[in-house]
Protein backbone atom coordinates (compact mmCIF):
# COMPACT_ATOMS: atom_id res chain seq x y z
CA UNK A 1 0.00 0.00 0.00
CA UNK A 2 0.80 3.28 -0.62
CA UNK A 3 -0.23 7.17 0.27
CA UNK A 4 0.24 9.90 -2.07
CA UNK A 5 4.04 10.65 -2.82
CA UNK A 6 5.39 7.35 -1.28
CA UNK A 7 6.72 4.29 -2.21
CA UNK A 8 5.46 1.07 -1.03
CA UNK A 9 7.10 -1.02 1.44
CA UNK A 10 7.43 -4.05 -0.34
CA UNK A 11 9.77 -2.39 -3.36
CA UNK A 12 11.42 -0.70 -1.09
CA UNK A 13 12.38 -3.96 0.36
CA UNK A 14 12.84 -5.73 -2.61
CA UNK A 15 15.63 -4.10 -3.92
CA UNK A 16 17.48 -4.55 -0.67
CA UNK A 17 16.54 -7.85 -1.14
CA UNK A 18 17.83 -7.65 -4.98
CA UNK A 19 20.96 -6.13 -3.73
CA UNK A 20 22.12 -8.74 -1.34
CA UNK A 21 21.16 -11.32 -3.44
CA UNK A 22 23.33 -9.69 -6.28
CA UNK A 23 26.49 -9.74 -3.69
CA UNK A 24 25.98 -13.04 -3.46
CA UNK A 25 23.75 -13.77 -0.27
CA UNK A 26 20.95 -16.71 -1.06
CA UNK A 27 17.18 -15.19 -2.25
CA UNK A 28 15.43 -17.05 0.72
CA UNK A 29 17.99 -15.90 4.02
CA UNK A 30 18.49 -12.26 3.04
CA UNK A 31 14.45 -12.22 1.93
CA UNK A 32 14.48 -13.45 5.84
CA UNK A 33 16.65 -11.00 7.09
CA UNK A 34 14.81 -8.23 5.35
CA UNK A 35 11.32 -9.07 6.37
CA UNK A 36 12.81 -9.25 9.81
CA UNK A 37 13.85 -5.70 9.87
CA UNK A 38 10.89 -4.55 7.94
CA UNK A 39 8.48 -6.13 10.57
CA UNK A 40 5.93 -5.84 7.91
CA UNK A 41 2.25 -7.00 8.27
CA UNK A 42 2.02 -10.56 6.88
CA UNK A 43 0.13 -8.99 3.40
CA UNK A 44 2.85 -6.99 2.70
CA UNK A 45 5.33 -9.49 3.53
CA UNK A 46 3.99 -11.90 0.77
CA UNK A 47 3.95 -8.84 -1.52
CA UNK A 48 7.73 -8.00 -1.13
CA UNK A 49 8.00 -11.90 -1.18
CA UNK A 50 6.00 -11.84 -4.64
CA UNK A 51 8.38 -9.50 -5.68
CA UNK A 52 12.00 -10.03 -4.71
CA UNK A 53 11.06 -14.17 -5.87
CA UNK A 54 9.88 -13.42 -8.87
CA UNK A 55 12.29 -10.62 -10.18
CA UNK A 56 14.77 -13.14 -9.37
CA UNK A 57 13.74 -16.01 -10.56
CA UNK A 58 12.77 -14.40 -13.95
CA UNK A 59 15.97 -12.50 -14.45
CA UNK A 60 16.47 -13.73 -17.79
CA UNK A 61 13.37 -12.79 -19.40
CA UNK A 62 13.16 -9.73 -17.48
CA UNK A 63 16.51 -8.31 -18.96
CA UNK A 64 15.52 -9.62 -22.49
CA UNK A 65 12.56 -7.57 -21.95
CA UNK A 66 15.09 -4.37 -20.05
CA UNK A 67 17.92 -4.68 -23.04
CA UNK A 68 14.38 -5.20 -25.85
CA UNK A 69 13.49 -1.40 -24.59
CA UNK A 70 16.84 -0.06 -24.06
CA UNK A 71 19.46 1.26 -27.02
CA UNK A 72 22.72 0.79 -25.45
CA UNK A 73 21.97 -1.92 -22.57
CA UNK A 74 25.61 -2.57 -21.75
CA UNK A 75 25.89 0.83 -19.76
CA UNK A 76 22.82 0.28 -17.82
CA UNK A 77 23.80 0.48 -14.01
CA UNK A 78 23.33 -2.27 -12.16
CA UNK A 79 21.37 -0.73 -9.43
CA UNK A 80 19.21 0.38 -12.20
CA UNK A 81 18.95 -2.87 -13.42
CA UNK A 82 17.12 -4.30 -10.41
CA UNK A 83 14.86 -2.13 -10.27
CA UNK A 84 13.68 -1.75 -13.61
CA UNK A 85 13.60 -5.82 -12.98
CA UNK A 86 11.62 -5.35 -9.72
CA UNK A 87 9.62 -2.78 -12.15
CA UNK A 88 9.15 -4.79 -15.41
CA UNK A 89 8.09 -7.63 -13.46
CA UNK A 90 5.27 -6.05 -12.00
CA UNK A 91 4.08 -5.15 -15.86
CA UNK A 92 4.70 -8.26 -17.13
CA UNK A 93 3.25 -10.81 -14.51
CA UNK A 94 0.94 -8.80 -11.46
CA UNK A 95 -2.15 -8.22 -12.32
CA UNK A 96 -2.84 -6.12 -8.95
CA UNK A 97 -1.49 -2.97 -10.05
CA UNK A 98 -2.11 -0.79 -13.29
CA UNK A 99 0.46 -0.27 -15.20
CA UNK A 100 0.57 3.28 -14.99
CA UNK A 101 0.62 2.42 -10.73
CA UNK A 102 3.90 0.18 -11.73
CA UNK A 103 5.53 2.45 -14.19
CA UNK A 104 4.44 5.60 -11.14
CA UNK A 105 6.38 3.40 -8.64
CA UNK A 106 9.16 2.21 -10.30
CA UNK A 107 10.14 5.77 -11.27
CA UNK A 108 9.96 6.94 -7.84
CA UNK A 109 12.19 3.66 -6.86
CA UNK A 110 14.80 4.72 -8.83
CA UNK A 111 15.17 8.51 -7.22
CA UNK A 112 15.79 6.35 -3.79
CA UNK A 113 19.64 5.21 -5.60
CA UNK A 114 22.59 8.17 -4.43
CA UNK A 115 23.50 10.52 -6.63
CA UNK A 116 23.80 14.12 -7.82
CA UNK A 117 20.22 16.00 -8.33
CA UNK A 118 21.40 15.56 -12.37
CA UNK A 119 22.13 12.10 -12.40
CA UNK A 120 19.16 11.00 -10.19
CA UNK A 121 16.46 13.13 -12.98
CA UNK A 122 18.33 11.23 -15.94
CA UNK A 123 17.80 7.45 -14.36
CA UNK A 124 14.37 8.60 -13.82
CA UNK A 125 14.11 9.38 -16.91
CA UNK A 126 15.26 6.74 -18.70
CA UNK A 127 13.62 4.00 -15.96
CA UNK A 128 9.96 5.99 -17.34
CA UNK A 129 11.19 5.39 -20.98
CA UNK A 130 11.49 1.45 -20.10
CA UNK A 131 9.17 0.89 -18.59
CA UNK A 132 6.62 2.83 -21.05
CA UNK A 133 7.79 0.44 -23.47
CA UNK A 134 7.65 -2.78 -22.01
CA UNK A 135 3.89 -1.66 -20.86
CA UNK A 136 3.62 -1.22 -24.64
CA UNK A 137 4.87 -4.59 -26.21
CA UNK A 138 6.29 -6.41 -23.34
CA UNK A 139 3.43 -9.11 -23.55
CA UNK A 140 3.11 -9.11 -26.97
CA UNK A 141 7.03 -9.91 -27.46
CA UNK A 142 6.92 -12.87 -25.16
CA UNK A 143 3.58 -14.09 -26.65
CA UNK A 144 5.51 -14.04 -29.70
CA UNK A 145 8.10 -16.43 -28.50
CA UNK A 146 5.96 -19.47 -28.21
CA UNK A 147 6.36 -19.65 -31.99
CA UNK A 148 10.38 -19.60 -31.82
CA UNK A 149 11.98 -22.63 -31.66
CA UNK A 150 14.92 -23.13 -28.58
CA UNK A 151 13.39 -20.11 -26.58
CA UNK A 152 12.24 -21.70 -23.76
CA UNK A 153 15.20 -20.62 -21.67
CA UNK A 154 13.88 -17.31 -22.37
CA UNK A 155 10.02 -17.95 -21.45
CA UNK A 156 10.88 -19.44 -18.29
CA UNK A 157 13.79 -17.72 -17.38
CA UNK A 158 16.09 -20.67 -17.14
CA UNK A 159 19.88 -21.39 -18.12
CA UNK A 160 19.72 -23.59 -21.40
CA UNK A 161 21.62 -26.68 -19.82
CA UNK A 162 18.38 -26.89 -17.50
CA UNK A 163 16.33 -26.60 -19.83
CA UNK A 164 17.82 -29.58 -21.81
CA UNK A 165 18.04 -31.55 -18.50
CA UNK A 166 14.72 -31.16 -17.94
CA UNK A 167 13.75 -32.20 -21.49
CA UNK A 168 16.03 -35.00 -21.30
CA UNK A 169 14.50 -36.38 -18.11
CA UNK A 170 10.85 -35.60 -17.84
CA UNK A 171 10.19 -35.66 -22.28
CA UNK A 172 6.72 -34.26 -22.52
CA UNK A 173 6.15 -33.54 -18.56
CA UNK A 174 9.63 -30.95 -19.23
CA UNK A 175 6.99 -27.77 -20.45
CA UNK A 176 4.82 -28.19 -17.46
CA UNK A 177 7.34 -28.45 -14.96
CA UNK A 178 9.73 -25.57 -16.28
CA UNK A 179 6.27 -23.21 -16.19
CA UNK A 180 5.92 -24.09 -12.56
CA UNK A 181 9.15 -23.28 -11.71
CA UNK A 182 8.30 -19.83 -11.46
CA UNK A 183 5.00 -19.90 -10.19
CA UNK A 184 4.23 -19.32 -6.24
CA UNK A 185 5.83 -22.15 -4.29
CA UNK A 186 3.70 -24.56 -2.30
CA UNK A 187 3.53 -23.08 1.86
CA UNK A 188 2.95 -26.24 3.91
CA UNK A 189 3.41 -27.45 7.36
CA UNK A 190 4.10 -30.29 9.33
CA UNK A 191 2.51 -31.10 12.55
CA UNK A 192 5.01 -32.34 15.03
CA UNK A 193 3.03 -35.15 16.88
CA UNK A 194 5.68 -35.10 19.70
CA UNK A 195 4.94 -31.74 21.32
CA UNK A 196 0.90 -32.23 21.10
CA UNK A 197 -1.98 -32.99 19.37
CA UNK A 198 -2.88 -32.08 15.89
CA UNK A 199 -5.73 -30.11 16.77
CA UNK A 200 -3.27 -27.39 18.71
CA UNK A 201 -1.68 -26.68 15.24
CA UNK A 202 -5.42 -26.37 13.61
CA UNK A 203 -6.46 -23.83 16.41
CA UNK A 204 -3.61 -21.72 16.19
CA UNK A 205 -3.93 -20.74 12.34
CA UNK A 206 -5.05 -17.65 11.71
CA UNK A 207 -4.91 -18.28 7.57
CA UNK A 208 -7.34 -21.22 5.73
CA UNK A 209 -5.86 -24.72 5.37
CA UNK A 210 -6.31 -28.10 3.88
CA UNK A 211 -5.02 -31.50 4.83
CA UNK A 212 -3.91 -34.51 2.68
CA UNK A 213 -5.48 -37.59 3.01
CA UNK A 214 -1.91 -39.40 2.36
CA UNK A 215 -0.04 -37.71 4.87
CA UNK A 216 -1.52 -36.85 7.64
CA UNK A 217 1.25 -34.90 9.69
CA UNK A 218 0.89 -32.44 6.74
CA UNK A 219 -0.86 -28.77 6.42
CA UNK A 220 -1.17 -27.21 3.34
CA UNK A 221 -1.66 -23.49 3.80
CA UNK A 222 -4.36 -21.03 1.43
CA UNK A 223 -2.36 -17.74 3.08
CA UNK A 224 0.38 -15.99 4.38
CA UNK A 225 1.67 -17.41 7.81
CA UNK A 226 4.92 -16.06 9.29
CA UNK A 227 5.38 -19.32 11.37
CA UNK A 228 8.91 -18.58 12.34
CA UNK A 229 7.54 -15.96 14.57
CA UNK A 230 4.66 -17.90 15.96
CA UNK A 231 4.23 -19.81 19.19
CA UNK A 232 4.21 -23.09 17.08
CA UNK A 233 7.22 -23.03 15.80
CA UNK A 234 9.10 -21.35 19.29
CA UNK A 235 7.52 -24.54 20.80
CA UNK A 236 8.06 -27.22 18.32
CA UNK A 237 4.54 -27.57 17.65
CA UNK A 238 5.61 -27.45 13.48
CA UNK A 239 7.89 -27.13 11.10
CA UNK A 240 7.56 -25.76 7.60
CA UNK A 241 8.04 -28.39 5.43
CA UNK A 242 6.72 -29.14 1.24
CA UNK A 243 4.77 -32.64 1.36
CA UNK A 244 7.04 -33.96 -1.43
CA UNK A 245 9.29 -33.42 1.06
CA UNK A 246 7.57 -35.76 3.64
CA UNK A 247 7.86 -38.45 1.73
CA UNK A 248 11.19 -39.54 2.16
CA UNK A 249 10.56 -40.52 5.79
CA UNK A 250 7.32 -42.19 5.27
CA UNK A 251 8.75 -44.29 2.58
CA UNK A 252 11.45 -45.25 4.82
CA UNK A 253 8.96 -46.31 7.65
CA UNK A 254 10.86 -46.31 11.25
CA UNK A 255 9.38 -48.18 13.49
CA UNK A 256 10.09 -48.44 17.63
CA UNK A 257 13.22 -50.27 18.59
CA UNK A 258 14.80 -50.06 15.32
CA UNK A 259 18.37 -48.12 14.41
CA UNK A 260 18.00 -45.23 12.19
CA UNK A 261 20.43 -43.41 10.11
CA UNK A 262 20.37 -40.15 8.78
CA UNK A 263 23.38 -39.71 6.23
CA UNK A 264 23.08 -36.07 5.12
CA UNK A 265 20.99 -34.89 8.40
CA UNK A 266 21.10 -30.88 8.13
CA UNK A 267 18.96 -28.99 8.36
CA UNK A 268 16.18 -31.67 10.17
CA UNK A 269 13.27 -31.67 8.68
CA UNK A 270 13.01 -35.37 7.73
CA UNK A 271 15.69 -36.51 11.35
CA UNK A 272 12.69 -34.73 13.61
CA UNK A 273 9.69 -36.30 11.30
CA UNK A 274 11.70 -39.60 11.58
CA UNK A 275 11.98 -39.21 15.53
CA UNK A 276 8.08 -38.57 15.32
CA UNK A 277 7.35 -41.51 13.09
CA UNK A 278 8.67 -44.13 15.50
CA UNK A 279 6.97 -42.02 18.62
CA UNK A 280 10.69 -41.62 19.84
CA UNK A 281 11.55 -45.11 20.49
CA UNK A 282 14.21 -45.74 17.45
CA UNK A 283 17.66 -45.24 17.75
CA UNK A 284 18.50 -42.08 15.16
CA UNK A 285 22.23 -41.20 14.28
CA UNK A 286 22.22 -38.21 12.39
CA UNK A 287 25.44 -37.33 10.23
CA UNK A 288 26.18 -33.74 9.12
CA UNK A 289 29.58 -32.72 7.35
CA UNK A 290 29.61 -28.96 8.64
CA UNK A 291 30.25 -28.41 12.56
CA UNK A 292 28.40 -25.59 12.59
CA UNK A 293 24.89 -26.90 10.76
CA UNK A 294 25.42 -30.44 13.56
CA UNK A 295 25.26 -27.83 16.32
CA UNK A 296 21.65 -26.12 14.73
CA UNK A 297 20.62 -29.57 14.28
CA UNK A 298 20.97 -30.59 18.34
CA UNK A 299 19.22 -27.31 19.09
CA UNK A 300 15.72 -28.11 16.65
CA UNK A 301 16.05 -31.55 18.03
CA UNK A 302 15.62 -30.32 21.40
CA UNK A 303 12.92 -27.89 20.24
CA UNK A 304 11.17 -30.21 18.00
CA UNK A 305 11.02 -33.09 21.82
CA UNK A 306 13.17 -35.23 18.90
CA UNK A 307 15.68 -38.01 20.45
CA UNK A 308 18.67 -37.50 17.78
CA UNK A 309 22.63 -37.87 18.00
CA UNK A 310 24.05 -36.15 15.92
CA UNK A 311 27.51 -36.59 14.92
CA UNK A 312 29.60 -34.42 12.61
CA UNK A 313 31.45 -35.56 9.83
CA UNK A 314 31.38 -37.13 6.12
CA UNK A 315 28.71 -39.33 5.66
CA UNK A 316 31.31 -41.61 3.10
CA UNK A 317 34.03 -41.56 5.76
CA UNK A 318 32.49 -40.78 9.22
CA UNK A 319 33.27 -43.81 11.78
CA UNK A 320 30.01 -45.82 12.24
CA UNK A 321 29.04 -48.81 13.23
CA UNK A 322 26.80 -50.55 11.01
CA UNK A 323 23.73 -52.63 11.18
CA UNK A 324 21.37 -50.17 10.62
CA UNK A 325 17.67 -51.25 10.36
CA UNK A 326 17.44 -48.34 8.12
CA UNK A 327 19.25 -45.60 6.12
CA UNK A 328 18.09 -42.36 4.73
CA UNK A 329 20.26 -40.64 1.98
CA UNK A 330 19.27 -37.43 1.13
CA UNK A 331 22.87 -36.24 -0.37
CA UNK A 332 22.97 -32.61 -1.95
CA UNK A 333 22.02 -31.97 -5.45
CA UNK A 334 21.23 -29.16 -7.57
CA UNK A 335 18.31 -28.73 -6.30
CA UNK A 336 15.99 -28.17 -9.71
CA UNK A 337 12.98 -29.37 -8.06
CA UNK A 338 12.50 -26.53 -5.71
CA UNK A 339 13.00 -23.31 -7.99
CA UNK A 340 9.79 -22.06 -6.70
CA UNK A 341 11.16 -21.83 -2.76
CA UNK A 342 14.60 -21.15 -3.46
CA UNK A 343 14.68 -18.30 -6.40
CA UNK A 344 17.97 -17.95 -7.28
CA UNK A 345 19.59 -21.99 -7.12
CA UNK A 346 18.85 -21.43 -11.14
CA UNK A 347 21.64 -18.95 -11.38
CA UNK A 348 24.48 -20.59 -8.85
CA UNK A 349 24.36 -24.43 -10.44
CA UNK A 350 26.62 -24.82 -12.65
CA UNK A 351 26.84 -28.03 -15.69
CA UNK A 352 30.44 -28.41 -14.87
CA UNK A 353 29.59 -29.44 -11.27
CA UNK A 354 27.22 -31.98 -11.92
CA UNK A 355 29.88 -34.70 -12.54
CA UNK A 356 31.14 -34.48 -9.28
CA UNK A 357 27.76 -33.97 -7.81
CA UNK A 358 27.07 -37.06 -8.92
CA UNK A 359 30.12 -38.83 -8.07
CA UNK A 360 29.59 -37.16 -4.17
CA UNK A 361 25.78 -39.02 -4.90
CA UNK A 362 27.10 -42.37 -5.60
CA UNK A 363 29.80 -42.75 -2.83
CA UNK A 364 27.08 -41.97 -0.08
CA UNK A 365 24.45 -44.33 -1.10
CA UNK A 366 27.22 -46.57 -1.75
CA UNK A 367 28.18 -45.90 2.04
CA UNK A 368 24.91 -46.25 3.14
CA UNK A 369 24.01 -49.62 1.55
CA UNK A 370 27.55 -50.72 3.20
CA UNK A 371 25.92 -49.51 6.67
CA UNK A 372 22.70 -51.18 6.67
CA UNK A 373 22.16 -54.85 7.79
CA UNK A 374 20.54 -57.92 5.69
CA UNK A 375 16.83 -57.65 5.21
CA UNK A 376 17.08 -53.75 6.11
CA UNK A 377 15.79 -51.18 3.77
CA UNK A 378 17.53 -47.61 2.28
CA UNK A 379 15.81 -44.82 1.16
CA UNK A 380 17.57 -42.15 -1.63
CA UNK A 381 16.10 -39.33 -1.94
CA UNK A 382 16.49 -35.69 -3.76
CA UNK A 383 15.15 -32.77 -4.29
CA UNK A 384 16.14 -32.28 -7.92
CA UNK A 385 14.30 -33.84 -11.28
CA UNK A 386 17.74 -34.94 -13.32
CA UNK A 387 17.76 -38.70 -14.29
CA UNK A 388 21.34 -38.47 -13.68
CA UNK A 389 21.45 -37.25 -9.71
CA UNK A 390 17.93 -39.36 -9.52
CA UNK A 391 16.95 -43.22 -11.67
CA UNK A 392 21.08 -43.29 -12.81
CA UNK A 393 22.38 -43.04 -9.50
CA UNK A 394 19.81 -45.71 -8.52
CA UNK A 395 20.59 -48.19 -11.25
CA UNK A 396 24.35 -47.55 -10.85
CA UNK A 397 23.92 -49.46 -7.64
CA UNK A 398 23.09 -52.53 -8.58
CA UNK A 399 20.84 -53.07 -5.52
CA UNK A 400 17.26 -54.27 -5.56
CA UNK A 401 14.36 -51.88 -5.94
CA UNK A 402 11.09 -52.07 -3.63
CA UNK A 403 8.00 -50.76 -5.26
CA UNK A 404 6.79 -48.28 -2.91
CA UNK A 405 4.14 -46.81 -5.26
CA UNK A 406 1.00 -48.51 -3.51
CA UNK A 407 1.18 -46.14 -1.13
CA UNK A 408 1.06 -43.23 -3.25
CA UNK A 409 0.55 -44.50 -6.88
CA UNK A 410 -0.60 -41.08 -8.19
CA UNK A 411 3.33 -40.10 -7.75
CA UNK A 412 4.76 -42.90 -9.27
CA UNK A 413 7.85 -42.53 -11.71
CA UNK A 414 7.02 -42.62 -15.15
CA UNK A 415 10.37 -44.15 -16.03
CA UNK A 416 11.65 -46.04 -12.96
CA UNK A 417 9.46 -49.08 -12.00
CA UNK A 418 8.79 -48.65 -7.97
CA UNK A 419 9.74 -45.31 -7.28
CA UNK A 420 8.10 -42.13 -6.95
CA UNK A 421 8.94 -38.72 -8.68
CA UNK A 422 6.83 -35.76 -7.60
CA UNK A 423 6.34 -32.52 -9.71
CA UNK A 424 5.76 -29.00 -8.70
CA UNK A 425 3.42 -28.42 -12.22
CA UNK A 426 1.35 -31.62 -11.82
CA UNK A 427 1.36 -31.99 -7.72
CA UNK A 428 1.50 -28.88 -6.69
CA UNK A 429 4.80 -29.23 -4.56
CA UNK A 430 8.42 -29.39 -4.39
CA UNK A 431 10.08 -31.58 -7.19
CA UNK A 432 10.99 -34.92 -5.55
CA UNK A 433 12.69 -38.20 -6.09
CA UNK A 434 11.94 -41.40 -3.71
CA UNK A 435 13.20 -44.73 -4.19
CA UNK A 436 13.97 -47.66 -1.58
CA UNK A 437 16.42 -50.03 -1.67
CA UNK A 438 16.45 -53.57 -0.10
CA UNK A 439 20.14 -54.49 0.51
Amino acid sequence: MTTDGQISPERLMALRVLRRVAEGAFADRAFAAEARRADLDPRTRSAAMRLSYGAVQRRRTLDWLIDGALERPDGLEPDVREVLRIGAYELIWSDRVPDAAAVDQTVRLVRTLHGVPRRRTARAGLVNAVMRRIAENGKARLAALEDVANSAGIRYSLPDWIVEGFQGSLGALAEETMAAANAPAESAIRWNPLRGPRRSVEDALTVDWHDDPCLPEALVLEGPFALEDSDLWAHGRAMGQSRASMLPARILAPQPGERILDLCAAPGAKATQLAALAHNRAEIVCVELHGARAQALRALGRRMGARLEVVAGDGRTVDLEGGFDAVLVDPPCTGLGVLSSRPDVRWRRRPEALGELVKLQRELLERAISLTRPGGRVVYSTCTLLAAENEDVVRASGVRLADVTDQFPHLAHPRLKGALLTLPGRDHTDGFFVARLEP
